[in-house]
């Protein structure tokens, strides 16, 4: 269920987490938003990266150990790897939230 790899696992796993996150710092940190962006903007990217990155990270790790049965290191080509994939899904991110679909959980119970 939390496989990086798996097609389903951003939108179920480290987005709502990446959301439930920025929502939680949301209620204790309300800045005036820079150039139309917010503290919940930042904050859903930065949890997402959070959950994503970490996800490729212990998977890789685990996946070797199992393989090799030996602890080895995690290289810096896997790990631009799973950067370059994370910008990706970030971009996507960042546009969700631009065009009003990502927003602060409190704010999908409440008109505007």
């Amino acid at each position: 269920m939390l496989s990086p790899l798996s097609w389903w696992n951003d939108a179920v796993v480290n987005l709502p987490l990446a959301l439930i996150f920025a929502s939680i710092v949301g209620v204790f940190y309300k800045p005036v938003a820079v150039k139309g962006s917010t503290a919940f903007d930042a904050m859903v990217i930065l949890g997402y990266w959070l959950t994503n990155v970490l996800g490729f990270v212990l998977m890789h790790k685990g996946l070797k150990q199992v393989v090799s049965n030996k602890d080895s290191k995690y290289s810096l080509r896997s790990l631009a790897k799973d950067i370059g994939i994370s910008l990706i899904y970030t971009l996507l991110i960042v546009i969700l939230i631009k065009l009003g679909i990502l927003r602060p959980i409190q704010d999908y119970f409440t008109k505007k």
